[in-house]
């Protein structure tokens, strides 16, 4: 049975996560795909592809990415390369408090370069992308012209 896992599953936008997919077959390749929907609606995602060590596993950040989105050895690829599917957008977190980011991460059986609805992960699991710690104050800033926002330590 194919697993594939984030640790931590929850974690602030700027720390490093690790992937591992577990239970492929020797030396199969497969497409890790992330993507999320933004506050918008609009889809982002990136994908890379990776052959299967000799225990059945992949970990990008022991493994070269063969191609896709990005190629070699990144371990937060996944999420830093996330493209718009609507050209010329940006990926903004405006509600950076109120909730996270869900990356969804999947597991498709060999190359896949589209994104075909009837096709089926081996499997998936889900990242949440915080921007704002626990406990953290955001305190909204308006002198004269300046707008901002601090944001206080609990």
């Amino acid at each position: 049975m194919v697993e594939v896992t984030v640790t931590p599953q929850s974690s602030l936008a700027d720390r490093p996560v690790q992937i591992r997919v577990r239970g492929l077959s020797p030396s199969q390749l497969v497409t890790l795909r992330a993507w999320l929907k933004d506050e918008q609606g609009e889809c982002f995602q990136s994908r890379a592809f990776f052959r299967a060590d000799g225990a059945g596993e992949v970990d990008p950040g022991l493994h070269a990415a063969l191609g896709g989105s990005y190629s070699g050895v990144w371990p937060m690829g996944l999420f830093w390369f996330l493209q718009p599917d609507t050209l010329f957008r940006r990926l903004v977190k405006r509600d950076v408090a109120g909730s996270p980011f869900r990356v969804r991460l999947e597991v498709l059986d060999g190359l896949s370069l589209g994104a075909d609805p009837r096709e089926q992960p081996l499997a998936c699991c889900e990242a949440e992308r915080w921007y704002v710690g626990p406990g953290v104050q955001r305190v909204p800033v308006r002198e004269g012209r300046v707008r901002g926002a601090l944001f206080l330590p609990p």
